[in-house]
């Protein structure tokens, strides 16, 4: 069964909490939480207080997509406000510091991401894989919601797959961005299993029927 990570970008932050209880009662798996500084990416969204305050009103996992420039500086604090599941991006630091920030992470008794831009290739995460449970492969450029799927990382998607399913069989692949019940199902037969769905899914006049749709996709 695929998985669903709603993306809070596209909630209505003056609901936030009616909607993230929506979310739960209409069987998402995850929450995804993406944390932008403006200088990493082009915006600038949420900060620790609110996954602190996120954490209060869910048990679901909440998956923290770091968007920011020397995430070690930063981790453990994200952490410690509640992250199940947290995701830096590779190119937002050195190796050095990024295996660090893996590291204490692991060290916090959290799941561990990293993520890839689109021009970013598959190879980069060579250094990273003994120290992680999740690759995100973004299919925009991050930074902003609502973009269009781009149907051309799906290659590498389905490299990923193949470097998983040989050197770390329980990491999870997921695909952030334009992600629709049609797009769902082109990413899952490249081989992801877990779904960042932001715009199309708060727009979907059924959310359950949405998160139902993908779960289905074998």
């Amino acid at each position: 069964m695929s998985k669903v990570s709603p993306s809070i970008l596209s909630a209505d932050f003056v609901n936030l909490e009616r909607d993230i209880r929506h979310l739960q009662a209409s069987g998402a798996d995850y929450i995804h939480v993406d944390v932008m500084d403006g200088i990493f990416v082009p915006n600038i969204t949420i900060g620790i207080p609110v996954v602190a305050a996120i954490r209060k009103i869910t048990d679901l996992p909440l998956d923290v997509h770091l968007m920011i420039t020397e995430p070690l500086r930063y981790v453990e604090r994200f952490c410690d406000a509640g992250a199940d599941i947290l995701t830096i991006h590779a190119e937002a630091d050195t190796v050095e510091n990024n295996l660090e920030a893996l590291r204490h992470i692991r060290a916090k008794g959290v799941r561990t991401g990293v993520s890839v831009k689109p021009a970013t290739p598959p190879e980069a995460l060579d250094p990273y894989m003994d120290l992680m449970d999740l690759i995100l492969v973004m299919t925009v450029e991050p930074g902003f919601g609502g973009q269009k799927f781009m149907e051309d990382m799906m290659p590498k998607v389905r490299t990923l797959r193949k470097i998983i399913d040989v050197r770390s069989p329980g990491v999870e692949l997921e695909v952030d961005g334009g992600v629709n019940t049609e797009t769902a199902r082109i990413c899952v037969d490249a081989g992801a299993n877990v779904l960042v769905a932001g715009s199309a899914l708060f727009k979907a006049p059924d959310t359950s029927r949405f998160i139902r749709e993908i779960h289905a996709l074998p």
